[in-house]
């Protein structure tokens, strides 16, 4: 058996804990550069209060940039200018604080703005550009997650955007994984339901996906088992009640797993599909992963039903079920699970037209689908596809 193993350098993680970031951030620097990924945290006082916490440590900080989208070629190019025009120099390192898109910029910025061969991070991309390779160290990087969902805090990539063209593409290299990690599941519970729920399903899809992946691991394997244990009885309880500290906690722990299960062992057809859905349809990351995880997993069934039916007798041990029985058990309980939290069954209910189907398919042959556990030629994505309108 041979495997790679890649995973944060440091986590820290726990309820109430971002009162220690100071303490955790004098190991990186001493200036902090802060890219956010919220306005609300802007506005809830959580941005006021890390730079004060690091004041308090002696650290000096400026907030950069905040970032409410996805984050694009050009939002990468323009912060790295930024940062350049900070002089940055021997003791600065970053903070990305928010969800995915607050922390893949700061990871793309913290590559970008030591790698210069190029001024444009397009000529990075995998898939696009000039093909250019990161060789240079990345600035030291602190990642502080304030939702559950892309795990983006512990995973070697980052995904960047483009509408003209339309592509969604991953800036990678193993010394993008953030050097220290803050998670506070308390960071949460101002996230609203609606994206709770998103996010909430992209980590469980993260899980899945990595547990079947064709380049599948054992270790993380083992990390995705108790992800999903966590997550699937939690999702629900973070979605009604905000505040829960168990459903807060069970997510944050689900969606770090994700994130080392993916950085190991890769995705599939779900996470093949929603770069697309993004860029063609405008449909958010999590919720295009989340309307495409129960078809993705009954487009894997025949392949995949031993592995279905391990998943459903380690979420429930008790379980008497044959293998056929079990794994189509746990498909109508992923669905059920969507259901259950307000996730529409079909693309159509997002505004996905018959028209856009081409696209989409063209647009799915990245990374992510060359880890799905069996080959989806383009005619079969097309009939899946055209099935969920």
């Amino acid at each position: 058996m041979n495997y790679d193993f890649f995973a944060p350098r440091q986590i820290h993680f726990g309820w109430d804990r971002f009162q220690e970031v100071g303490t955790l951030a004098a190991s990186l620097g001493t200036r902090a550069l802060i890219i956010s990924g919220s306005r609300s945290l802007e506005s809830n006082g959580v941005l006021e209060e890390l730079q004060s916490l690091l004041s308090r440590a002696g650290i000096t900080s400026e907030h950069i940039r905040t970032i409410s989208h996805e984050p694009e070629v050009k939002d990468v190019d323009h912060v790295t200018n930024i940062l350049q025009h900070h002089s940055h120099g021997a003791g600065d390192f970053l903070i990305g604080i928010g969800g995915g898109s607050g922390i893949d910029l700061a990871k793309a910025c913290s590559a970008m703005i030591t790698n210069r061969e190029s001024e444009t991070v397009l000529d990075y991309l995998e898939g696009v550009g000039q093909g250019l390779q990161l060789t240079e160290e990345p600035l030291p990087l602190m990642a502080i997650p304030t939702t559950a969902g892309t795990g983006s805090e512990a995973t070697k990539n980052a995904v960047i955007s483009s509408y003209a063209p339309a592509f969604k593409k991953s800036l990678r290299s193993p010394e993008m994984i953030p050097d220290l990690i803050l998670c506070d599941p308390k960071l949460a519970c101002s996230v609203p339901p609606e994206i709770t729920a998103r996010t909430g399903m992209d980590a469980i899809t993260q899980l899945l996906e990595s547990y079947i992946s064709s380049r599948a691991q054992p270790l993380p394997q083992a990390l995705s088992l108790q992800g999903l244990k966590l997550a699937i009885p939690a999702l629900p309880l973070a979605v009604e009640d905000g505040s829960s500290r168990t459903a807060r906690e069970n997510m944050a722990h689900a969606a770090l797993l994700s994130g080392i299960a993916l950085a190991n062992s890769g995705l599939g057809m779900a996470h093949g599909v929603a770069p697309p859905l993004g860029t063609h349809c405008r449909i958010p990351h999590g919720l295009a992963c989340a309307v495409m995880l129960p078809v993705t997993l009954r487009a894997n069934r025949s392949v995949c039903e031993t592995q279905y039916a391990e998943i459903a007798r380690h979420l429930d041990p008790g379980l008497t079920l044959s293998d056929a029985e079990a794994a189509d058990a746990f498909i109508d309980q992923i669905q059920a699970l969507n259901d259950q939290i307000g996730i529409p069954r079909t693309l159509s209910e997002l505004g996905v037209t018959p028209e856009q189907i081409p696209d989409l398919v063209a647009g799915s042959r990245g990374n992510s689908m060359r880890g799905n556990p069996r080959e989806i030629p383009d005619e079969e994505l097309t009939q899946i596809l055209q099935g969920l309108l």
